[in-house]
């Protein structure tokens, strides 16, 4: 998930841009948007950066099996097609 000073940074970026008439509100704004950030990521179905990794490591072993048994069966499969038959 991403990380709560990335949202607070985020949110402070966004109160800043508040028109200079409105600068009494930019701490409410602040709050309010890092609500609404959190709110709307929290909707999200994400994965953590842990978990992504996790399954990165588990497909990249899966497809170094999938290689390696497809060679077999070519292997198998070449001294099938050589062998003489009946």
């Amino acid at each position: 998930m991403i990380q709560a000073s990335h949202i607070d940074e985020l949110a402070q970026r966004l109160a800043a841009l508040v028109p200079p008439g409105l600068k009494d509100a930019r701490e409410d704004l602040g709050a309010n948007f890092r609500a609404a950030l959190q709110s709307g990521l929290n909707k999200l179905d994400l994965v953590t950066r842990e978990e992504f990794d996790v399954q990165r490591c588990v497909l990249l072993r899966t497809r170094e099996k999938i290689e390696q048994l497809e060679s077999k069966l070519a292997a198998l499969e070449s001294e099938l097609s050589a062998q003489p038959r009946h």
